[in-house]
């Protein structure tokens, strides 16, 4: 009797054991360094948040390292988070471009944007500016339409990668107001402000906040802004649609993201922390400053969010006939 006892006693404890190392492995130690990857170049609005962010959550999760890995217009990190271990240690700030457009912009993509990622956070949401250089001779949007029909098709505009919303705001304002502007993608933010600063190109469609960081100076103007009402940062400027505009509206997002397989506690620490840090006085005053909303929904309003948007910009890509370069 009593070796049967020993027995059961000793087949628990080993069981025990066992479960150890899972237990081990889905708790979540704070300290460790958690890798945000960011598929543009540094310098940028998602650097801003991201930086924002990490401020507010350093002493629960421990140091938020931001790991710019651009190119391809940020399919190369959303590949590399899909593809890294599912332990918390490695995030992706998904856009609107990535996460919502993608999927209609190319005929192969190496990702899917709801199969492959957990959703943590919608974090901000944003609007996009129509920005001109100096010697641009255009001080209104009426006025800048009037001199890009004269301009035909010589007049090129930049975006900060093929495929996103900067990109489509031009298209759109192409179709709208019946220019020919040529579309020149560059590889983020950060190198299309230094061109449309320095002249090397006149058109450049950058979000709200980008805007107001190359306004100092007066090296470019700034002209209209693309959400349906006028942007509380930039109150004087109109939007497209009060110029007559209606079909050129444009908002995105930022959101975070973490692999696949994830396990379920580490997801709720994270998540329950960055919407902590998104909603906290501190980090919405520096997101309104540099030009985002905050916005703080959770799993299911994101991949609503997802759905909406990817059917929505997939209809406008169709509308111009747009296809991707693989």
């Amino acid at each position: 009797m009593h070796h049967a006892f020993d027995r059961r006693r000793a087949l628990a404890a080993l069981g025990g054991l066992a479960l150890a190392p899972l237990a081990r492995a889905q708790a979540f130690t704070p300290g460790q360094p958690i890798k945000v990857l960011i598929g543009v170049p540094a310098g940028g609005t998602q650097d801003v948040l991201t930086r924002a962010i990490a401020h507010e959550v350093r002493d629960s999760l421990g140091p938020l390292i931001i790991d710019n890995r651009s190119g391809a217009a940020g399919r190369i990190a959303a590949e590399a988070v899909k593809n890294a271990a599912p332990d918390g240690r490695t995030l992706l700030l998904g856009t609107a471009s990535m996460m919502a457009m993608f999927p209609s912009a190319y005929r192969s993509l190496s990702y899917d944007p709801i199969k492959d990622f957990i959703p943590i956070v919608n974090a901000a949401r944003f609007e996009l500016a129509l920005v001109v250089s100096k010697d641009v001779p255009a001080n209104t949007l009426a006025e800048f339409i009037t001199w890009a029909r004269a301009q035909g098709d010589k007049l090129s505009f930049g975006s900060y990668g093929a495929g996103t919303p900067s990109h489509f705001l031009g298209e759109m304002l192409n179709r709208s107001a019946g220019l020919k502007m040529v579309h020149v993608p560059y590889r983020g933010s950060t190198p299309a402000r230094q061109d449309v600063m320095g002249g090397q190109i006149p058109v450049y469609f950058d979000t709200v906040g980008g805007a107001l960081q190359m306004q100092p100076g007066g090296r470019v103007k700034v002209l209209a802004t693309s959400g349906e009402k006028r942007s509380p940062l930039m109150p004087d400027l109109p939007t497209f649609t009060e110029a007559g505009l209606k079909d050129v509206v444009a908002t995105a997002w930022f959101a975070y993201y973490a692999p696949l397989k994830t396990p379920q506690p580490i997801v709720d620490k994270l998540r329950a922390e960055f919407t902590r840090a998104v909603n906290s006085r501190e980090v919405r005053q520096q997101l309104l400053q540099n030009g985002m909303y905050p916005v703080g929904d959770g799993p299911e309003a994101l991949l609503k969010t997802m759905r909406e948007d990817t059917a929505r910009w997939g209809g406008i890509m169709k509308a111009v006939n747009f296809q991707a370069n693989d």
